[in-house]
């Protein structure tokens, strides 16, 4: 038996690392009522932009979590994406798809990340159930049948223990929570250096950038611009063979890269750092009650902005998961999905992610040029343009519907609302919870409600465009049909949607709906 006199306190969820994913998962839990510990060795946030790029996804997240208009000012439109040839040809062209936008938010959003963190950490910090140590490192953990018992050291070396029902490690690449609970990464084969160049832009040399994002497809040296929010400027520099990364981080370096876009005098240089762009997954995301996502779960390469995305989509989908075990209304059985859904989503991102990477670091000349003659083949002659949203995947696997059904896995879209004279988005109405969104031009909310009645806690709405006849006076009406669309679209009356927006399946019947809810209500129990 062992014991436990030492233990000085007990919590909900431990939360190692008090980055994006962790002050994420805090604020969450926090919002939820469960009591939250965050530990992080450091002490601040970090004062220099590492994550450009977030989407309307990630978006909808902190709108739900009420701080949307905190972000909003760090926050950007992230311009179209041009990719050059060899020749210096237009090839290709990513861009976000266009309005109404299906979430209710710009798709593609450019930030700066320090004070975008400072906020998530506000809010994280708001919670009375929530208690923050920094300057604090986890440095062991025992898994034990119903708890874990973590030892914590403090900045002066001085140790405690405390324990948790579940422990959550969003503690970045070099995991120390992966390292002690025996979880390994897996390579997805790819490994490339690159400079990471972040510049602040005097105003009076914006206008001789390029006025949108690109990637320079130059099998002389690969390279890819970005538009961050106001005059912020980013470069990811491919380093070649022999080149010293240290050596190339140094000013001199950096600015000798930077010379045909812009000079020492016309800008601040606000970071350098070299990189090796890496795609690792961990083979497992959960050891009894050791969770981990972001960072220490997986690493990819940058190319559409999707990495700090990634780490925020596995703590949406681990909190509710937990806020339903730790308020028992299901069973620990709810975690196993987790790794099935995570893992196999960021692997076929990855994938995407890598092919992009890998058009963009071809360094042989021939090979580039075949490579643009097939690129501009696939748009019949003519630069073709794809959206960032086609290239994020949907969840595949995991707690959703059967093959077959419709719309499974996908992002349930988010319409403007109107009331008299205002409109609201609609996850005003209903919460970050389950819900069965009906057509409320076929299905009613009072039929709704009793078909849902098995599952404990679940949102009914009904929905249809502004003008049409609705079978509920109650149902709500959309401004720009997008939903309406959706449903006949999918041919479906009905949706069931998951607290991380993701939808368990459509129906086509009311029939259909109701085997639907019988399966969803004894999965989540």
């Amino acid at each position: 038996m062992k014991n436990d006199n030492d233990i000085s306190n007990r919590y909900d969820v431990l939360v190692v690392g008090f980055g994006p994913a962790g002050a994420v998962a805090a604020g969450m839990l926090g919002a939820r009522g469960h009591s939250t510990l965050v530990v992080d060795r450091l002490t601040g946030v970090y004062d220099k932009p590492r994550a450009i790029a977030l989407d309307h996804e990630i978006l909808r997240h902190f709108d739900n979590m009420g701080i949307a208009d905190e972000v909003l000012p760090h926050v950007a439109p992230f311009t179209a994406s041009q990719h050059f040839g060899a020749e210096g040809q237009l090839i290709r062209r990513i861009d976000m798809v266009p309005e109404p936008y299906p979430l209710g938010y710009t798709p593609s959003m450019v930030f700066t990340q320090p004070p975008v963190e400072a906020v998530l950490r506000r809010h994280a910090e708001s919670f009375d159930c929530v208690t923050i140590e920094l300057g604090t490192e986890m440095v062991d953990l025992d898994p034990r049948a119903d708890e874990v018992v973590a030892t914590l050291q403090d900045s002066s070396g001085k140790s405690r223990k405390i324990a948790a029902k579940y422990v959550i490690g969003c503690d970045g690449a070099w995991s120390r929570v992966r390292e002690l609970s025996g979880m390994k990464l897996e390579d997805l084969v790819f490994d490339e250096p690159w400079l990471v160049v972040d510049v602040q832009v005097h105003e009076a040399a914006l206008a001789k950038l390029p006025q949108t994002s690109a990637q320079f497809c130059n099998p002389a040296r690969p390279t890819s611009y970005i538009m961050g929010p106001r005059n912020h400027r980013r470069w990811e520099i491919m380093l070649l063979p022999g080149e010293d990364p240290r050596e190339m981080e140094k000013p001199d370096n950096v600015w000798r890269l930077l010379s045909p876009w812009l000079a020492p005098e016309e800008g601040e240089l606000w970071r350098a750092a070299a990189y090796r762009f890496h795609a690792l997954v961990a083979d497992e995301w959960r050891r009894g009650r050791v969770l981990i996502a972001g960072d220490a779960a997986h690493q990819q390469p940058p190319f559409i902005g999707q990495g700090m995305c990634q780490g925020l989509r596995d703590v949406s989908n681990l909190v509710w998961r937990l806020d339903r075990i730790l308020k028992g209304r299901s069973s620990e059985a709810l975690l196993d999905s987790y790794t099935v859904e995570r893992k196999r989503h960021v692997q076929a991102l990855t994938g995407k992610i890598k092919a992009i990477g890998q058009t963009i670091c071809e360094r042989d000349p021939v090979a580039a040029a075949a490579r643009d003659a097939r690129i501009l083949a696939e748009g019949g002659g003519r630069p073709m343009t794809i959206t960032r949203q086609e290239i994020v995947p949907p969840i595949e696997d995991g707690l959703i519907a059967e093959e077959g059904t419709p719309a499974r896995g996908l992002l349930f879209p988010q319409p403007a609302i109107v009331e008299s004279s205002d409109q609201r988005l609609m996850d005003t109405f209903t919460g970050p919870e389950w819900r069965l969104v009906l057509d409320g031009r076929q299905i009613g909310v009072t039929e709704g409600q009793t078909l849902a009645e098995a599952i404990d806690g679940i949102v009914v709405k009904a929905v249809v465009p502004k003008d049409a006849d609705a079978i509920d006076p109650s149902a709500l009406r959309e401004k720009d049909g997008v939903l309406s669309a959706w449903f006949d679209r999918h041919g479906a009356v009905a949706a069931l949607v998951r607290p991380d927006h993701y939808v368990f399946g459509a129906a086509r019947s009311v029939e259909v709906l109701r085997q639907q809810i019988a399966d969803l209500s004894t999965r989540l129990a």
